[in-house]
């Protein structure tokens, strides 16, 4: 039986997502067993500011990225924060839903993320490399980004681009968080098929490199993916600290891990709402 608390789920169920089959399905097996913990209504991102006053949470899911909706987007935050709306995410994430300053900040700080800049004049700070990855600071899946050699970087002087050498890595990994505790690992072993996830066992030392994330971002509840790429000398390098709306490929874990979360994510939500 629901628990009496209501809660307005915010996703895009048209949102077409490149190399994602249907993007929906996610949200429509989530909340339908939600819906058996708390009394929940869907509703599009652009509503999600007019309708908020009547829910005791707002959960963002799969809202699309906010790039096509900048404005809105920022009204909803300003709102949810003068209202002290409940948002879970905490609107007080440091990674993708600040943007990818995130990316500059880590590069500065030492911490082992693909080496970042945003200008050409500090490309002295990142390794050499035959070619260059320039996406937009306010940008997402993948939208925006080029490939280009270093004597063509000259002209991303406004400051509102990353630069990053391109990596040659053998796959990209991704591990999946309730709160702070791991859920499950997905990897893509080829490097030219991004989606094309398939389970991944993590060695303890896989897991102490996305706790770090975990740690380092703060967020007390929430759901988090950790994205990240194994370099040519076996490391592991952050590709993206997913904090707004991670796409979590639940149809590719198995059913036990699958129901796992969801009782993860409803436990995680049952202390967001204090009733725990």
């Amino acid at each position: 039986m629901p628990d009496g608390h209501r809660i307005l789920y915010v996703t895009d169920l048209a949102y077409r997502a490149r190399g994602r089959g249907r993007y929906c399905d996610e949200d429509i097996f989530l909340t339908s067993r939600l819906r058996d913990e708390f009394g929940l209504a869907l509703c599009h991102p652009l509503d999600a500011a007019a309708l908020m006053d009547a829910f005791d949470a707002v959960v963002v899911r799969n809202s699309g990225p906010v790039l096509a909706y900048r404005e809105q987007y920022a009204a909803f935050r300003e709102q949810a924060s003068a209202r002290g709306a409940r948002v879970y995410n905490p609107l007080s994430g440091r990674g993708d839903m600040a943007g990818k300053q995130y990316l500059l900040d880590l590069t500065r700080s030492g911490h082992p993320v693909i080496p970042t800049v945003d200008d050409p004049r500090d490309l002295h700070l990142l390794p050499e490399s035959e070619l260059y990855a320039v996406k937009p600071k306010l940008g997402a899946d993948s939208i925006g980004l080029v490939f280009v050699p270093r004597a063509e970087l000259g002209g991303f002087t406004g400051g509102d681009v990353l630069i990053q050498p391109r990596v040659d890595f053998r796959y990209e990994v991704s591990f999946y968080y309730v709160d702070d505790t791991f859920q499950y690992a997905l990897h893509a072993p080829d490097p030219g098929r991004r989606w094309a996830l398939e389970p991944y066992e993590p060695t303890a030392a896989d897991l102490a490199f996305a706790r770090r994330f975990i740690d380092w971002n703060t967020l007390d509840h929430g759901i988090q993916r950790v994205d990240a790429c194994r370099a040519p000398d076996g490391g592991l390098l952050l590709v993206e600290l997913e904090d707004l709306n991670p796409y979590l490929s639940l149809d590719l874990v198995p059913d036990d891990t699958r129901e796992r979360f969801v009782t993860s994510m409803s436990e995680s939500l049952r202390r967001f709402l204090g009733a725990v």
